[in-house]
């Protein structure tokens, strides 16, 4: 059985769905994947102790605290090079970004492989299902670009501010037009 709560944050209302045990997913409404949310499959709206614990986690997050994702029961959904991806997400540490060529260097590794493409790790990281507590918005393109979020540029760049990111090396990419 899934389980979920809303819980209102500065940047939107975020969803909590949870299995009983595990953290499974934390969507920002509007977010692109938001349909993979559980008002979308059979769900039902409720309170346990695991959905508590995450929104004790976004309370601190949200007073500027640095609570660790390893502190969350977490079990997204995926195969093992997406789970490799969203591991090496949860190493960024608050405050700080880093590239997708980045991660990819470390997931080769972590994989056995020579290398890894950056546009892979790309697609693994845009589709997090757990945003915020797994920090994809600390993934930034070649030379700053802040290219990718699945909440929108906006509220990457909201996140990123609310932990002190510097930003004076990042830009926005241009909207296509």
């Amino acid at each position: 059985m899934l389980y979920y709560t809303e819980y209102p944050s500065p940047v939107g209302l975020i969803t909590v769905a949870a299995d009983g045990e595990n953290i499974v997913g934390v969507w920002i409404e509007g977010q692109r994947y938001y349909t993979d949310t559980p008002q979308k499959t059979p769900a039902l709206k409720e309170n346990t102790a695991v959905l508590r614990e995450a929104a004790a986690w976004l309370d601190r997050y949200f007073a500027g605290e640095k609570p660790s994702p390893y502190e969350l029961p977490l079990a997204p959904a995926g195969n093992e090079f997406r789970k490799a991806v969203w591991k090496r997400l949860c190493e960024i540490p608050y405050g700080e970004v880093t590239s997708y060529k980045a991660i990819a260097q470390k997931v080769a590794a972590d994989l056995g492989k020579e290398r890894m493409s950056a546009q892979a790790v790309g697609g693994a990281v845009g589709h997090n299902p757990i945003s915020i507590i797994i920090p994809c918005h600390r993934v930034v393109g070649a030379n700053g670009n802040l290219t990718g979020y699945g909440g929108g540029m906006d509220r990457k760049i909201q996140l990123l501010t609310f932990e002190n990111v510097d930003m004076s090396a990042l830009y926005r990419p241009k909207d296509k037009a």
